[in-house]
């Protein structure tokens, strides 16, 4: 397969990095940590004005209909500006209602989702599409934060506005709580269809974070050694930091044409796509994670501060790399077809 950018998407991306570039993304996530949403909401509005959420509504509710690559643009920005929130399950929650038919219910969030007005968390529950073992009662990310909250558990989905005590994770911006007992939506095999699409677009735009975010590790780090002095040399000059960097970059490299190639399978509606999607998830978590392991040993102890900045970044490398299901249950379902 051969694929380039166009001029109009590299513009895009490139326009939303000076976008990001400028909203001081480094306080909104320690704000939204804290449990202070009011700055990552302000700044999802200029992320809609952009035009990014609308790449996952249909255009008879305000959106631009689903563009896979589009959205892997955009999503490897925001993973390289460490943005805060449930961005891929917004998009996800998106890509669901769309597939589920249920006209009452898209028509009162998908042109809100596109106007950047609501946010939406979604959870797979017990079921084929179920990603962790403690599925019969999932954790949400960020149900404090979002406007309501759909659970997939088989073929049934329900949406709930309550949900248990807020967790932390590894991540202090990734909050976890359980959601309570909710409405039911709808029942039946255009559930499991829906809810299989959703969890692939959940993969690929969280294997764009994670891209984006190992870019931006890789280049604060070869920033940082090329400061740093040991022996009256930066450290960036020995041959062991050069090689750690650039296994860094070499699975950067790599793993960026996968989520391109899956964003193409995933517009085409290809049988492989999920395949595709789950090999991409694999590249772009472990390169990321890699990246963040890297920044933290060549930082040295500076690295482990919460003061720095840098630590927003390596924080969020584990848990995108586990979100929407783990390495080892994404090589299954590559293994598996």
């Amino acid at each position: 397969m051969r694929f380039l950018l166009t001029d109009e998407q590299r513009e895009f991306a490139h326009s939303l990095d000076g976008m990001l570039s400028t909203s001081g993304t480094p306080a909104v996530a320690r704000a939204w940590a804290a449990g202070d949403h009011q700055p990552g909401r302000a700044l999802w509005k200029r992320i809609a004005g952009a035009g990014v959420f609308g790449l996952a509504v249909p255009e008879r509710h305000g959106g631009s209909g689903l563009l896979p690559v589009e959205l892997a643009l955009a999503f490897e920005e925001l993973g390289r500006h460490a943005v805060p929130g449930p961005l891929a399950e917004t998009m996800a929650a998106a890509a669901f209602l769309s597939g589920l038919g249920a006209d009452a219910e898209a028509g009162e969030w998908l042109p809100r989702i596109a106007a950047g007005g609501v946010a939406l968390s979604l959870c797979a529950g017990a079921g084929p599409y179920a990603l962790e073992a403690d599925d019969a009662d999932p954790y949400a990310l960020d149900a404090d934060a979002a406007d309501t909250v759909l659970v997939i558990r088989g073929d049934m989905v329900s949406r709930t506005d309550t949900h248990g005590p807020v967790q932390s994770s590894l991540d202090p911006a990734r909050r976890l709580a359980r959601p309570l007992d909710g409405t039911v939506l709808a029942r039946g095999p255009v559930v499991a269809a829906a809810a299989a699409h959703a969890v692939e677009v959940a993969r690929l735009l969280t294997a764009a974070q994670s891209l984006g975010l190992g870019r931006a590790l890789l280049a604060a780090t070869v920033s940082y050694v090329r400061q740093r002095t040991q022996f009256g040399s930066p450290i960036g000059s020995f041959q062991a930091v050069k090689h750690r960097l650039a296994d860094t970059l070499i699975g950067l490299e790599f793993a960026q044409p996968l989520v391109h190639a899956a964003a193409l399978a995933l517009a085409a509606g290809a049988p492989s796509a999920g395949r595709e999607v789950a090999a991409a998830k694999v590249a772009a978590g472990e390169a990321g994670y890699a990246a963040a392991r890297t920044a933290l040993q060549l930082h040295g102890a500076i690295g482990y501060t919460e003061e720095l900045d840098l630590s927003l970044w390596i924080r969020k490398a584990r848990p995108l790399r586990d979100a929407w299901g783990t390495p080892a249950a994404c090589r299954a379902r590559v293994l598996t077809g």
